[in-house]
């Protein structure tokens, strides 16, 4: 089997749910965006060397809707036989198209592919406008449709992952992530353009564009006694509140995916080999512990050790569920996230799968280290994970 070359991996910034800078900007210009700033950035690559383009999206539906994966290569301006697809594997979308991606090239069906993430949660809201559960299934399967929330709580009282604990790992989030975009350390970012809808002196609303360089999300002034004030939202005597919680964010990334022999006709200097990737099932109820099975399957199918791992990026959907999994599995917080999670910077669903591709690299090259792990936990019951090598 070929290795398959990531060359380019870039996001958008994240940006808070209806109430972000993106808040206006329609999801399939935002991933047109981005997709088109990933082909600049690649070296001597035209939009007809790409053979397909493959989009995770939690809730395709409404504006990022019908076959986004194939409408948005239209929009960004790829000839009309480059063909696209849209993928669903809720909080691992982004990194199952990518995996996807990669797989065709590794397969031999193709040199270059496009693999990535959207998800505009202002546009569509979590779990979608119309949720129409199994009507007799859920009666005896319920924990299939419980709230991610409770999941979190699940977690924090089975594990004895307590309130101090996740309110601690909050603040190091956020920390992290305003010290990091204090020194611009997000080089994955594109600044990208973002539309506001304003009221003119004639009554009507014109729009106007602005350069958004940063994510939005991530609270600078935050501490531990702050987070300590915040009520439970999901169970009355709870331990998990908005601020040890991801947030509802807007965003998009992609990365593109090369075979060696096109990154030696084009001379692209590739980032890194996606080497492996696996998923796994959990109990749904507590979806949150997917990444402590997902990230020892997937070392087990490499071949390594959890010790030969240099950085993580681990999803903080809930700080009670990312705690726990670090915890289980041995992994040195100082390894981990390093420059803040989704407390802080934000879980736009389908995008977040790609988005963490993107960080983690930046990361690695940053640190100059050769292995990373990038791992999530999926609702439904699931977790994913993938080891990227650096290319030296």
């Amino acid at each position: 089997m070929r290795d398959a070359y990531i060359v380019t991996s870039v996001r958008t910034p994240g940006c808070k749910r209806a109430k972000g800078a993106l808040k206006d900007t329609r999801p399939e210009d935002l991933l047109a965006f981005i997709l088109k700033s990933a082909m600049e950035k690649t070296e001597n690559l035209e939009m007809k060397d790409v053979d397909d383009v493959m989009i995770g999206c939690a809730f395709p539906e409404a504006e990022q809707g019908l076959n986004i994966g194939r409408i948005v290569t239209q929009i960004a301006g790829f000839p009309v036989d480059v063909s696209g697809a849209t993928v669903n594997r809720f909080c691992s979308s982004g990194l199952e198209a990518i995996a996807l991606a990669s797989l065709r090239v590794m397969a031999g069906w193709s040199d270059v592919t496009i693999g990535g993430g959207l998800e505009s949660m202002t546009f569509v809201p979590m779990v979608g406008n119309i949720v129409r559960p199994h009507p007799e299934y859920s009666k005896k399967h319920a924990d299939l449709y419980t709230s991610m929330g409770i999941t979190a709580e699940n977690v924090a009282k089975r594990y004895g992952i307590s309130r101090e604990e996740q309110d601690e790992f909050a603040c190091q989030s956020n920390m992290r992530a305003a010290e990091a975009t204090e020194k611009k350390l997000f080089t994955e970012i594109v600044p990208t353009p973002a539309t506001k809808h304003v009221l003119g002196k004639n009554g009507t609303y014109q729009k106007e564009t602005t350069l958004i360089e940063a994510d939005d999300g991530f609270r600078a002034n935050t501490t531990v006694e702050g987070l300590a004030k915040l009520r439970p939202v999901f169970a009355a005597n709870g331990s998990v509140t908005a601020g040890n919680s991801s947030q509802m964010t807007d965003g998009a990334a992609v990365s593109i995916v090369m075979s060696e022999e096109k990154v030696k006709e084009l001379g692209v200097t590739p980032v890194a080999k996606l080497k492996c990737y696996t998923t796994v099932g959990c109990r749904p109820d507590e979806m949150g512990v997917g990444p402590r099975y997902a990230i020892p399957k997937l070392l087990k199918l490499a071949g390594m050790d959890i010790k030969e791992i240099d950085l993580f990026e681990v999803n903080e959907a809930f700080a009670s569920q990312a705690l726990y999994c670090l915890r289980e599995l041995g992994v040195d917080q100082e390894k981990a996230n390093i420059h803040g999670g989704a407390i802080a910077l934000g879980h736009p669903l389908g995008c977040t799968g790609a988005k963490l591709c993107a960080t983690l690299l930046a990361n690695m090259g940053e640190r100059g280290v050769k292995y990373g792990v990038e791992s999530m936990c999926i609702g439904g019951g699931m977790g994913a994970a993938a080891l990227f090598e650096m290319c030296d």
